[in-house]
């Protein structure tokens, strides 16, 4: 068995029931002015990002009126072991814009939420905005083309009714981030025009939606995808599956996790080189500093394009 334990539902130190009490109690007995107030200079709305990504593009679209602070936001560290603490549950309970990503990948957003309700508080749920059900096998949202406009958009929206002084200015910079996502779907098209079909492999759907996106086909069985997400064993078929993939030359590209490896996932990447086919790391977590959304979806593409083009491996941004 292996022995690294994920899972989609992030784990609580606290246990859930605990965590829950403890937000209560921590803003128990605060007005909305304590609560808002400290953290909040020159009135400014406060927001948060569950992921790094979110709150990105929140600062880009909220600008000079807003605070962001990202609750993700390691490149480093696996998102799926996450560990919601008692300054995080400060932090969400005093915001009055929260983005959060659904189908079950920052599930204790909604403990923290439902223990300190606020009518107060604007939520958007990336999910729910993009009409997904709850059993979206993959979970990775912010990597398909058409998420971040809607993103954006409900932003500015939200925003412009905490300050409605300013909603102008929301909704221009809105239009403004959708329009500079214009290079990366370029980059999109270019590669899907000139390199169509492309056979690659993968540890887990991480940048799934991008690889479909860039016409590119996955030739890893799904099954093995989920069962390496979710922290299980794949089955040996799958798994022999996997290996052939790279022995007999199948794909062109073997796109990982960069931030989540084990002993399996490594052994794959070892056949990979082994077999001369060009290794692509890839991020759940927007890598800082030095990217903005834009700047690391676009890098995303041009090192698959480099992977296909001049054979070139990239595991690091």
């Amino acid at each position: 068995m292996r022995s690294r334990f994920r899972s989609l539902a992030f784990v609580l130190p606290l246990g859930a029931p605990l965590l829950a009490t403890l937000v209560a109690t921590l803003v128990a007995g605060c007005s909305p002015a304590l609560a808002f107030g400290p953290s909040n200079p020159a009135g400014k709305i406060v927001a948060v990002g569950a992921e790094n990504e979110y709150a990105d593009v929140i600062s880009q679209v909220g600008g000079r009126y807003v605070q962001v602070d990202a609750i993700m936001n390691n490149p480093n560290t696996d998102p799926h072991t996450f560990e919601a603490s008692a300054s995080v549950a400060r932090l969400v309970s005093s915001a009055q814009l929260v983005v959060q990503n659904g189908v079950n990948y920052d599930g204790f957003m909604n403990t923290i939420e439902n223990a300190v309700p606020s009518s107060g508080r604007k939520l958007i749920v990336v999910q729910k905005l993009l009409g997904l059900p709850d059993s979206t096998p993959n979970p990775h949202l912010w990597y398909q083309p058409g998420t971040m406009p809607a993103v954006a958009k409900a932003i500015a929206a939200d925003l412009g009714a905490l300050q409605p002084a300013h909603a102008a200015y929301f909704r221009a910079h809105a239009s403004a981030f959708v329009a500079s996502l214009k290079g990366w779907t370029n980059a999109l098209a270019m590669f899907k025009a000139k390199y169509p079909d492309t056979p690659v492999a993968t540890t887990e759907p991480v940048a799934d939606y991008l690889l479909q996106a860039a016409g590119a086909v996955n030739l890893t069985p799904w099954a093995f995808q989920a069962d390496i997400m979710n922290g299980v064993d794949p089955s040996p078929q799958d798994v022999a599956v996997q290996r052939a993939l790279f022995s007999q030359h199948k794909v062109k590209v073997f796109v990982y996790n960069q931030q989540v490896t084990d002993s399996l996932t490594e052994s794959f990447i070892t056949l990979a080189r082994a077999n001369g086919i060009p290794v692509v790391g890839v991020y759940e977590t927007m890598p800082v500093p030095g990217y903005d959304y834009q700047s690391w979806m676009l890098a995303e593409v041009r090192d698959l394009r480099q992977a296909v083009a001049d054979r070139t491996s990239s595991e690091h941004l």
